[in-house]
């Protein structure tokens, strides 16, 4: 693949096969965003684990300390009084049936989250093989099947990001802006890896952080030392 001239640039910066601290990766991070846009610092970790097996799966959620940086569009499934609390928590949309009506009918997608109260949970299943793909349905783990509408959404402005394997094992999350600088990006760093640390399972052997890799969105992947990621 043939790359261009800034991404080109960018790998002079750094040394692509040197496992970084986790400070020094997510510095070279913000060195090598060479786009006009303020660029999304993103992180990839590898697990000792098998998807595969129900026993063996890492999903959660938690809240950024500093946030992701972006706007986030919530999607609410509710019905009757909730309709009201979701809209004064801020949901960007809210609604019952009708919503699935327009998903599947429209084909819409324009939310980034998905929340459901237990209530609704009959409706939505509907749409697991159009949100399940995307990684929009909703999940009690992720903390996106509640009751509590208020604080479910408040968090999810707040930054409350999920994190799941994908099919290799993979968990590939945002951890906030290029601007947002080398300290904020390394606590929400911090925050994430520790929550994906608590998740581990207990029939997983072995190494459980495999390999750990952040990039910006342009930018190319800075390696981390696994064996620092507790630090």
């Amino acid at each position: 693949m043939k790359r261009g001239k800034n991404y080109q640039e960018s790998t002079k910066l750094y040394e692509k096969l040197k496992l970084y601290d986790p400070t020094e990766a997510l510095q070279l991070s913000i060195n090598t965003a060479k786009a006009k846009f303020d660029e999304t610092v993103e992180v990839h970790v590898k697990l000792g684990v098998d998807s595969r097996h129900a026993d063996q799966q890492v999903r959660g959620a938690v809240v950024l300390p500093h946030g992701t940086g972006r706007d986030v569009r919530v999607l609410v499934f509710a019905k009757d009084e909730k309709i009201d609390e979701a809209q004064a928590a801020g949901a960007d949309y809210v609604g019952g049936a009708e919503l699935v009506a327009k998903i599947t009918g429209e084909n819409w997608f324009d939310y980034d989250v998905v929340v459901a109260t237990p209530d609704m949970m009959g409706v939505v299943g509907r749409l697991g093989k159009v949100l399940g793909p995307k990684g929009l349905m909703p999940n009690p783990k992720a903390g996106t099947v509640t009751a509590d509408l208020t604080k479910a959404i408040a968090e999810i402005k707040a930054g409350k990001i999920e994190y799941r394997l994908d099919k290799t094992n993979i968990i590939h999350c945002p951890i906030g802006k290029v601007s947002f600088g080398v300290e904020k990006l390394n606590e929400n760093f911090s925050t994430l890896l520790s929550a994906v640390i608590r998740a581990k399972p207990a029939a997983a052997k072995g190494q459980y952080i495999k390999s750990c890799v952040v990039a910006s969105t342009m930018g190319p992947g800075i390696r981390i030392n696994p064996a620092r990621v507790t630090d």
